[in-house]
């Protein structure tokens, strides 16, 4: 993967976090970062690994009565099929199906947006899965899709090599950030697990699938 410099501006927008958040991180030293002159600059490869390390241990664990509840994010009607090997061709099906949601008023909307965070940074965490995920003000509140692949995806810039074959999309509105943290975390964690991947993998119908994640 080509080691692109990122600027704060990048970063945040990236993030979803203000330019001042990402400054005092990089002034702390909390995220990757490197000064030329009086300027800061980031390097993409280093910021991936930095948000999937966050992802991957959940950067707040979740507590018992912080439990995300998957049935009031998900139906079993966005839990779809996919049968593409270019994640552009993949994401783009999901957007279509997350858009379906009542929550998403804008559905052109949210399809470029996933596209553009791709495009700045891939969202797989490795094992075979992918968390594309956006704030919208468009959005009214959390929702998702997932969209089980019936091939591999080839050219998700993945941190182990795995193909991506499992993607959680999720969509939140632009100001429940810490919600927002809470459900990634939760489903990055979920999804460890080998036994429910090889399952997930495994279903033929969007229901069996959708009692596994909300079991």
């Amino acid at each position: 993967m080509e080691d692109d410099i990122l600027t704060i501006e990048e970063v945040a927008k990236y993030l979803r976090v203000s330019e001042r958040t990402v400054y005092d991180w990089a002034q702390k030293g909390e995220i990757p970062s490197g000064k030329i002159g009086t300027v800061w600059r980031f390097k993409k490869s280093e910021i991936e690994k930095w948000v999937n390390d966050r992802l991957s241990s959940g950067s707040k664990p979740v507590t018992p009565g912080d439990q995300i509840q998957v049935k009031n994010i998900l139906s079993p009607d966005r839990i779809i099929f996919l049968n593409h090997s270019t994640k552009h061709d993949a994401l783009l099906e999901l957007a279509n199906n997350l858009s379906t949601a009542p929550q998403v008023k804008m559905s052109s909307e949210l399809a470029v947006e996933i596209l553009k965070r791709e495009e700045l940074m891939s969202t797989a965490i490795g094992r075979g899965i992918a968390i594309p995920h956006v704030r919208l003000s468009s959005v009214t509140d959390l929702v998702m899709s997932v969209g089980i692949s019936k091939c591999d995806i080839i050219d998700f810039q993945t941190i182990d090599d795995v193909p991506v074959r499992i993607l959680f999309m999720i969509a939140a509105a632009y100001n429940q950030h810490a919600y927002y943290l809470q459900t990634l975390s939760f489903f990055s964690s979920k999804i460890k697990n080998k036994e429910l991947r090889e399952a997930l993998l495994n279903v033929n119908d969007p229901m069996e699938a959708y009692k596994l994640l909300t079991e």
